[in-house]
């Protein structure tokens, strides 16, 4: 997340203040006509109004401090927060304008309380299906007490991030991962850390935190002794993301892709809270990557890199995806490759990986959903939905020749990869 600041462009008249000239105008014409000053007293306080209103405006620039949140759980999200100016005048006067991405769907109008000079704003939105997606800054606009002459205001504060996905996948820090380097998922990490099981002591060093120093072994030594800890870890995981376009269309493949993003930060959440070390990759045209780690600073990546991450316009071939993985993660590792798997040249992807030494599990969020709503009800979108989904099955079983399968029928439930990762097993069919 960035701050940043708008910068504010100059006054601008508003609506009311051109009709107003217009009528003042008019009536001065109609008295020249009519060769009458009647309209004329008329019209001058139209004219005068809108020039007026400028001794309305403050005589410094407005700037705004935003601070905001946003709560609830699922499909509800509630976004509360209040704008706070500088220099400090009646926060009534204040018009803020929100741009929602999508999917975020706001329920009703969001509800403003001026409060001396602060403005305080709530807002309840709903999200039919799980994202990952950031609020940027709202437009906001002063306006004087007729209406008649606005001024933009500065606005201060951070980007909004909004998290939403499957519940399930906050049961992931319970997984062992199986798959992963020589031992899968036997053999404890030799790495040494922060925290964990303790290891041994050493002299301490200037990075060393003061969680880390042994404060008895200090006084018997006479000089800083600090701990070092054994890293609990199980294996390593990379998430592999496929930006690629498919014959869905445009607009469905970016809601596809929303999909697979806010799994691939769902997934990356739950391993890193278990101290697990987590890659990701976004392949479209070449592949993007972050390398294997573990910590705040790597979840910062991983977030980063997927919110940022875009359909290409021009796809790569498999191969090239299967080479650039030996860039950036050792063979071996687990790959959890999400992907819809619409096209034949998706469906290459697994036996390029899995001859560089790649074991894959797939998570293929399923575009049927997409294409006929569940709230279609007429008899022709049940035949086409019936027809979709047979077709999907065939190519969900066509994938599991290659690789364990969870077809992503339930954007709201991913209990299905929960167990698959617990008990990775290629017999049992499309799931």
């Amino acid at each position: 997340m960035s701050a940043g600041a708008r910068a504010p462009p100059r006054v601008a008249w508003t609506g009311r203040a051109f009709l107003l000239v217009a009528a003042g105008a008019s009536l001065g014409l109609l008295a020249v006509a009519l060769r009458s000053p009647l309209p004329l007293f008329l019209g001058v306080p139209l004219l005068l109004a809108p020039i007026s209103s400028g001794l309305f405006l403050p005589r410094e620039g407005l700037r705004a401090r935003l601070e905001w949140s946003e709560t609830g759980t699922g499909r509800a999200v509630r976004v509360t927060g209040r704008l706070l100016l500088d220099p400090p005048v009646s926060a009534s006067q204040l018009y803020p304008r929100f741009d929602w991405p999508e999917p975020l769907r706001p329920v009703a109008p969001p509800t403003l309380a001026p409060v001396g000079a602060e403005l305080r704003f709530a807002a309840q939105m709903d999200v039919p299906f799980p994202c990952v997606v950031e609020l940027g800054l709202p437009d906001l606009l002063w306006r004087d007490p007729l209406g008649l002459v606005e001024l933009p205001v500065a606005v201060e504060g951070s980007t909004l991030p909004v998290e939403r996905y499957p519940p399930e996948l906050h049961r992931l820090g319970t997984v062992n991962l199986r798959r992963t380097t020589t031992l899968p998922g036997e053999i404890r990490s030799n790495a040494i850390g922060g925290t964990g099981e303790f290891h041994a002591i050493r002299r301490a060093a200037p990075t060393d935190t003061v969680r880390r120093i042994n404060w008895r072994a200090t006084a018997r030594a006479g000089e800083l002794i600090a701990n070092d800890y054994r890293l609990e870890r199980t294996g390593d995981l990379v998430i592999l993301v496929d930006a690629r376009p498919t014959s869905s269309g445009p607009a469905r493949d970016a809601l596809l892709l929303a999909l697979s993003r806010a799994a691939a930060v769902g997934v990356a959440a739950g391993f890193l809270d278990a101290k697990s070390r987590v890659g990701v990759g976004v392949f479209g045209e070449f592949l993007d990557a972050v390398p294997l780690g573990s910590g705040r600073r790597q979840r910062f990546r991983i977030r980063s890199l997927l919110r940022e991450s875009k359909l290409t316009e021009s796809p790569g071939p498999a191969e090239r995806l299967a080479i650039s993985m030996r860039q950036y993660f050792p063979p071996g590792v687990l790959t959890l490759l999400l992907s819809p798997m619409a096209e034949e040249e998706q469906l290459l992807l697994l036996p390029h990986l899995r001859r560089r030494g790649y074991p894959v599990i797939v998570v293929s969020p399923s575009p049927v959903p997409l294409l006929i709503p569940p709230e279609a009800t007429r008899r022709e979108d049940r035949l086409a939905r019936r027809l979709m989904n047979l077709d999907r099955r065939r190519r969900i079983a066509e994938v599991w020749k290659e690789a364990p399968t969870v077809d992503w029928t339930d954007y709201w439930a991913l209990g299905q990869l929960v167990a698959l990762l617990r008990h990775p097993s290629r017999r049992g069919g499309a799931s």
